[in-house]
């Protein structure tokens, strides 16, 4: 499966994504990620896209049930890829829509981008 996603202490979710992104597939972590918040995780989104081909075609991607319902529970996003994805994995984000900032890192800055969702917890803040 080219989608995983790992649940950490402090709620940090770390999604891998490589290959190309299935809206199935991404509906099915969304639905786990929708039952972490349920039960009062505020989490903190680490999304590393490696060997990322890019998007299913012709998939519905405009189902945004997630966002209107869970989005403001998500402190905080940190996108990881090759510099090529930033602009779509922004958009793909709601970067500018949603309350949550998100951050993107080049694939070479994955340390800094986790030490930014970490840090930010041990701070105490969002």
């Amino acid at each position: 499966m080219p989608a995983t996603i790992e649940y950490e202490p402090n709620d940090i979710c770390v999604l891998r994504i490589s290959g190309t992104l299935k809206r199935s597939e991404f509906a099915a972590l969304q639905e786990g990620m929708a039952n972490k918040i349920d039960a009062g995780a505020k989490p903190r989104l680490l999304a590393i896209a490696e060997n990322f081909d890019g998007w299913e075609r012709g998939a519905d991607w405009n189902d945004l049930d997630f966002l209107v319902s869970h989005s403001g529970e998500i402190a905080k996003i940190a996108l990881v890829a090759e510099p090529r994805w930033e602009v779509g994995a922004l958009g793909f984000a709601g970067a500018g829509v949603r309350r949550a900032p998100v951050k993107f890192f080049p694939l070479t800055e994955l340390a800094q981008a986790r030490a930014c969702r970490a840090q930010d917890r041990q701070e105490g803040r969002s």
